[in-house]
C-alpha cells in the first residue's frame, strides 16, 4: 500500500505549481458541479457533494469558487451532460491501472485514454478488483507519537494504522462510510495529516524498478494531465528515489 500513499503525496506536491493547480482546481470544480446537480446543494444530505467540497478546501479552492459550482450544479448545469466512467487496464510490467473520468463526450474521452496506454504498452483489461475503496490519511512521521496517533485513530473507528518508516510517514485506513467522521474528529484535535482521501487501494502490489518504473510514472502523469481525468489509481510499488523523480 506504499506505494499508493507516495504518489498520492508525490502528486499534492506537484500540484503547487502553477499549471498543475489550475488543472487540478478544473477538475475539484467540475465534481462539485456533478456532485450538486445528481442530488442537490445540501452538502448535508449530499455525502458525494460534502466530499467533493472537503476535497476541494483541502486543496485550497477559494470558498467564492466552491459556492459557484455549487450553485451552478443545483441549478441544472443547464447544456452541459457530465458522464462518470472508469476504464480498466494494465501498464508497462504489468501494473494494474484504474481510472475515473468525468466528460461531456465519452467518445472523446476513451480514446485519449486509450491512446496513452498504448503509447507505453498498455493494454485494457479488468482490474477494479485488485482495488478496495478506503480512507486514508498519512502523518508526517516526525510530527507527533505513534502511540498518541494510534490510540486517537483507533478510538475513532480507523481500521489500521502502519508506521511507513521508508517513506517517513504514518498511514491510517478506515473504512469510507467512516472516513468523513474520523476526519472530523482529527481536526478537532489538532492532527495534521499530510493527506486524506477515499481512495481506491490495491489489495497487492507490483514491484517496478529502473525503466519500467520511469514508463509508469510517466503514464500516470499523462493520464492524469488529461483534462477529463478525475482520479487515476494504480498497485505499482517502486522506490522511492523513483518517484521522487518526477517530483
Amino acid at each position: 500500500m506504499s506505494g499508493h500513499s507516495r504518489w498520492a503525496n508525490i502528486k499534492h506536491k506537484k500540484a503547487k505549481s502553477d499549471s498543475k493547480r489550475g488543472k487540478l482546481f478544473s477538475k475539484l470544480v467540475k465534481e462539485v458541479m456533478v456532485a450538486a446537480k445528481l442530488a442537490g446543494g445540501d452538502s448535508s444530505s449530499n455525502p458525494r457533494l460534502r466530499a467533493a467540497v472537503e476535497k476541494a478546501k483541502g486543496e485550497n479552492v477559494p470558498a467564492d469558487n466552491i459556492e459557484r459550482a455549487i450553485k451552478k450544479g443545483a441549478g441544472g448545469l443547464e447544456g452541459v451532460n457530465y458522464e462518470d466512467g472508469t476504464y480498466e487496464g494494465f501498464g508497462p510490467a504489468g501494473v494494474a491501472v484504474l481510472v475515473y473520468y468525468m466528460t461531456d463526450n465519452k467518445n472523446r474521452t476513451v480514446p485519449e485514454v486509450r491512446q496513452v496506454f498504448a503509447k507505453y504498452g498498455g493494454r485494457a483489461g479488468e482490474v477494479a478488483w485488485i482495488f478496495d475503496k478506503s480512507g486514508v490519511f498519512t502523518f508526517d512521521i516526525n510530527s507527533m507519537e505513534e502511540d498518541k496517533l494510534m490510540e486517537a485513530a483507533l478510538s475513532a473507528g480507523a481500521r489500521d494504522v502502519i508506521t511507513n518508516k521508508d517513506d517517513g510517514v504514518y498511514e491510517v485506513y478506515t473504512d469510507p462510510s467512516d472516513f468523513h467522521r474520523i476526519k472530523t474528529s482529527f481536526d478537532s484535535m489538532g492532527f495534521k495529516y499530510t493527506m486524506a482521501s477515499v481512495s481506491m487501494v490495491p489489495k497487492t502490489t507490483v514491484h517496478v524498478e529502473g525503466g519500467d518504473a520511469r514508463k509508469v510514472l510517466k503514464l500516470m502523469e499523462e493520464l492524469e494531465d488529461l483534462d477529463d481525468i478525475q482520479e487515476v489509481y494504480s498497485n505499482f510499488d517502486m522506490p522511492l528515489e523513483e518517484m521522487e523523480k518526477v517530483a
